[in-house]
């Protein structure tokens, strides 16, 4: 009873004047108001016309040559291309991407808002127009982004896990964290979506290719020199891409570490590359108190100072 209408079949008449009705993308809605339902002229005389004109659109189809429509309904596609596909065989197109091409000629497609759908004819499926393509700038899943964490403070990079019906979006970040419908006031897509983070893993690749190479910077050198435990040292929470300082509480015979962080949290078995050591004039500047650290205090903030 809410927003567009949307075409399909009386499925039955109910005793307190509402009808049942089967809509032609597979939905069904009960006991639906009459001030919810337009009535197309001619009964059932009005479905045989749409029936011989969607014949007559096919047969016209059919014919050589033909319009931009008729060929992109015949024009093969391929995995990742851009295209508005009608869900479920519904009258209606939404957009996505080629996920699959199968020998039987059907297309599988990721749809943006996170569906997914198997084996759909070519007929359903019309390539996006570059220029619609250039255009879209919404979120779609799988898009690398940045964003704030419960849409406070500081932006986090991360990735767009599903888009919401109400326009928010899910992110799954990179340090593992995760955040429900969040605002897009508090998202920063990257540019090219899904290239964006193919180019990203191709930089991380190129770094470890330096990091292998002979002599090497400072920071290469950093990550293949080994650490012993009490050692200072900055590491990468649960792999995220911001270093947070800390001690190795131990090192394992498989060369990864434990570490015991400044701010109480503690991490296992993490790989050297997630790893540098601190250097001696960030760690001599360092002042604030740590976990462990000892110290004297005023109980209750008054008078003795008591270790």
């Amino acid at each position: 009873g809410r927003g567009k209408f949307y075409p399909g079949k009386i499925a039955k008449v109910n005793s307190d004047g509402t009808v049942n009705v089967d809509f032609d993308d597979g939905d069904k809605d009960r006991y639906v108001d009459m001030k919810s339902v337009k009535l197309e002229s001619g009964g059932d005389d009005s479905e045989s016309e749409m029936d011989r004109d969607r014949g007559s659109r096919r047969s016209r189809s059919r014919g050589r040559g033909g319009s931009d429509d008729e060929q992109d309904s015949e024009a093969p596609l391929e995995r990742g291309d851009e295209v508005e596909a009608r869900y479920r065989g519904g009258s209606k197109y939404y957009p996505g991407k080629i996920s699959r091409v199968r020998s039987d000629g059907t297309y599988d497609i990721d749809y943006d808002d996170g569906e997914k759908e198997y084996k759909i004819k070519r007929n359903y499926i019309k390539p996006m127009s570059k220029s619609s393509s250039s255009k879209k700038k919404g979120p779609r899943v799988g898009d690398r982004c940045t964003a704030q964490f419960k849409g406070r403070g500081k932006f986090y990079p991360g990735k767009i896990a599903k888009v919401n019906s109400d326009g928010t979006v899910n992110v799954d970040f990179d340090d593992g964290d995760k955040d429900r419908y969040v605002d897009m006031k508090s998202v920063k897509l990257e540019s090219g979506g899904d290239d964006s983070e193919s180019e990203m893993d191709r930089d991380r690749g190129s770094r470890r290719s330096r990091s292998r190479g002979r002599g090497g910077s400072d920071d290469e050198q950093d990550s293949e020199a080994p650490l012993e435990r009490g050692d200072e040292v900055e590491a990468r929470y649960r792999g995220g891409s911001k270093y947070y300082p800390g001690k190795i509480s131990r090192v394992r015979s498989d060369g990864t570490y434990d570490i015991d962080y400044d701010d109480g949290e503690k991490e296992y078995k993490i790989k050297r590359n997630y790893i540098k050591p601190m250097s001696k004039s960030s760690s001599s500047k360092k002042k604030g108190p740590r976990v462990g650290d000892r110290c004297t205090a005023q109980f209750k903030g008054r008078g003795k100072f008591y270790p």
